[in-house]
């Protein structure tokens, strides 16, 4: 899993080593909690021991047994390092599920839900499906990828993700023109975000007007469309500055400000603080965070991970 301050690709090369279609699964002790840093790739993570908390985008989550995480690509992601807290973490390449069903590739959409906590049917539900994924991803870890095992855990990672779909979601939803509106918005503004930052553009591209899509982010959120973009673009900037080591001026240009004194105020504006600043406190808070290690102990005597 790229996270905890761990380099790109080090850690997915372990979660997601060759022979496993590209799924793979761990435990959440086998990794440091230093510093955040940028997914790209899934993962989820079923809190199996203790009590903490795991940071998304820079929004903590409580965690205990039964919490359920989903990280997605492009996620800063950042463990709280409370001592005896573990999970079992599935993690997933993006796109792999999309040859199985025309539908399939929308079960892992950017735009979904990011945290539960799970009891009775649901959570036995959730957690034999991770028990089974755990015990088929290890027992084909080794070798090439033949056929019948990679589709074997395409098929379960489906019908885990599918299960996740089902479980109830909370608050009112608006209308389903306004839904779908808003819906079309939100993949409208992952494409464009560091493009444009007027509502205009984007009704443009919707093709309705500003008040239809205004409306349409009110009842989704209760917040306004040009609030939803500047949300945006400052939480890009804050995964960048968080997770990277590129100048501010850089991060600035990459999100479409072409003079860094205007990147500055906009972020001292959304965020309160100054980019540098921001910079420099997340570093700081990183550096308070303990990072227990756990040496991995044979297979042979690994208890079951989803054993509280």
């Amino acid at each position: 899993m790229v996270a905890f301050g761990q380099p790109v690709g080090r850690a997915l090369e372990t979660a997601c080593a060759p022979g496993q279609a590209g799924i793979g699964t761990l435990t959440l002790s086998e990794l440091s909690a230093d510093g955040a840093s940028i997914l790209d790739h899934h993962a989820l993570v079923l809190v199996t021991t203790g009590h903490g908390t795991y940071e998304i985008d820079f929004v903590t989550y409580p965690c205990r047994p039964g919490t359920l995480l989903w990280a997605r690509p492009g996620q800063a992601v950042r463990l709280g390092g409370q001592p005896g807290l573990d999970a079992t973490l599935v993690c997933w390449q993006p796109g792999i599920l999309a040859p199985l069903h025309p539908q399939a590739a929308t079960l892992d959409s950017p735009l979904g839900p990011t945290h539960w906590h799970l009891a009775g049917e649901n959570e036995d539900a959730v957690i034999n499906e991770v028990s089974q994924l755990v015990v088929d991803c290890e027992r084909h870890r080794a070798g090439d990828e033949p056929a019948i095992p990679a589709v074997l855990l395409r098929h379960q990672l489906a019908v885990l993700l599918l299960r996740i779909g089902l479980l109830d979601g909370t608050g009112e939803r608006p209308a389903e023109s306004e839904a779908e509106t808003f819906r079309r918005f939100q993949e409208e503004l992952e494409r464009g975000y560091a493009r444009t930052r007027r509502v205009e553009d984007y009704a443009a591209d919707l093709g309705c007007c500003v008040r239809t899509l205004t409306r349409a982010s009110l009842a989704a959120t209760g917040r306004s469309a040009k609030q939803i973009i500047d949300d945006r673009v400052a939480l890009e900037a804050k995964r960048l500055l968080a997770g990277t080591d590129l100048p501010v001026a850089e991060v600035g240009r990459r999100l479409g400000f072409a003079e860094p004194t205007n990147f500055g105020r906009f972020f001292q504006r959304e965020v309160g603080n100054s980019p540098g600043g921001f910079r420099i406190e997340t570093a700081r808070d990183a550096a308070t965070v303990p990072s227990p290690r756990r040496p991995r102990e044979p297979l042979d005597h690994m208890p079951s991970p989803l054993t509280a």
